[in-house]
């Protein structure tokens, strides 16, 4: 079983102060008890020291048969039980306990008849001189975590911050803004230390510039093929013109007029590609324009009018998308071939057997069809580039009972 992260589990700014945060913590945590262990040591000792010095002199005193001090006694009240029991064995020892509601240091020996000599030394400074050591210890480590997440929130934020810039530069590269660049500062100056940030920066403008130089120069070659082809196939057309009625005539006739076809739409293409297409916008009635289209087809096309209305749009380049999917519906799929408009929904749809995965994953690709299908996978193409100039969505699905879905939305 696969854990699950939460959502904000995946934040880089995220990971890296809850990384400061706690490596900040593990080491306050170790110097707080180094220090803790330390002090708490040498004002243990200290306090250990003076009573047993206390002790000498009080056992100094007993065995001359003078008075002990007023910290000093055999067998005094408050003496903790296994101290004693440890001075009546013949041994010298030390223990911090309560005494009176105070701590205490004590120090017992051995005494005559199984009794202990005991002193005592007031600890309540030394006790509340830890207290106030570990107080401080807490307090200095909370402010030190504070400003280590502080600057450390800071500098990963710079990192994040030109993380996301270079990530929306490459989004908008994907989505065919090939001028876009990340122009880091850092790769500007070859004096500057380049940090790994810096390095993705620069390989994606790089890629970009590479990209955009192969399309360029696949669209200059396009653009050059077809209208170098114009000319020869107009007189070759006109030629075909001249040649006598009969089977091989309507052979080249039918090959040079597919011919013509295929240059234009390349030409079609190559201008698409320059991204510098004009709008003529005028009103048009979706339902009037649909039942143009497919008139002008000459197919057996279905058209469904369950909501009409008027759009502000560019007429030619319309009729144009809505030629495009009703002839691939009848060319790629079967009838019924059905137009349905729906206010400015307008789809397409054939009894076929549905488009290839890769077009309703990636949308359609030139010069790629599948199945022993007939053509160029151009009409689409050219359908998806004069949507997105007219401003429009248009999208490739397949039903669930059979056939494909083209639909196109208008804005």
């Amino acid at each position: 079983m696969r854990l699950t992260l939460p959502r904000w589990a995946g934040t880089l700014a995220v990971k890296a102060a809850v990384f400061i945060t706690v490596m900040c913590c593990a080491l306050a945590a170790l110097l707080g008890v180094l220090v803790h262990v330390s002090v708490t040591n040498q004002t243990v000792g200290q306090a250990r020291d003076l009573a047993l010095s206390r002790l000498e002199d009080a056992t100094t005193a007993y065995e001359a048969g003078d008075t002990l001090g007023r910290f000093a006694g055999v067998d005094p009240p408050g003496l903790p039980e296994s101290l004693r029991e440890l001075a009546v064995a013949g041994d010298r020892g030390t223990m911090v306990a309560e005494h009176e509601g105070r701590p205490a240091m004590w120090a017992a020996g051995p005494a005559s008849g199984d009794r202990a000599l005991a002193v005592q030394v007031d600890y309540a400074q030394q006790e509340r001189t830890i207290a106030a050591l570990d107080r401080s210890i807490i307090w200095s480590s909370v402010l030190a975590i504070g400003a280590t997440l502080l600057v450390g929130a800071f500098a990963v934020t710079r990192v994040t911050r030109r993380l996301h810039a270079t990530a929306r530069v490459a989004r908008r590269i994907s989505a065919g803004d090939l001028d876009a660049r990340v122009d880091d500062p850092r790769t500007q100056d070859a004096s500057r230390p380049q940090d790994e940030v810096a390095a993705v920066a620069a390989a994606l403008d790089s890629m970009a510039a590479s990209l955009q130089g192969k399309l360029l120069s696949e669209q200059r070659f396009t653009a050059d093929v077809a209208h170098e082809l114009r000319t020869p196939l107009t007189g070759l057309h006109a030629a075909a013109e001249l040649l006598p009625p009969g089977r091989p005539t309507e052979l080249v006739r039918d090959r040079v007029g597919a011919l013509r076809t295929l240059t234009e739409d390349l030409l079609e293409i190559s201008r698409l590609d320059t991204g510098r297409e004009k709008l003529d916008l005028d009103t048009e009635r979706v339902a009037a324009l649909a039942e143009r289209v497919v008139r002008a087809s000459g197919t057996e096309t279905e058209v469904v009018v369950v909501r009409d209305v008027s759009v502000e749009t560019d007429r030619r380049r319309l009729e144009r998308v809505l030629g495009n999917l009703v002839a691939n519906a009848h060319r790629h799929g079967r009838g019924p071939v059905v137009l349905t408009v729906d206010g400015p929904v307008v789809s397409v749809r054939d009894h076929g057997d549905g488009f290839p995965e890769y077009l309703v994953e990636h949308g359609p690709q030139r010069f790629r069809t599948e199945g022993g299908a007939r053509g160029h996978g151009l009409g689409l193409t050219i359908a998806l580039g004069q949507a997105e100039v007219l401003g429009a969505k248009l999208s490739f699905e397949n039903a669930v009972d059979g056939g494909a879905i083209a639909t196109l939305v208008l804005r």
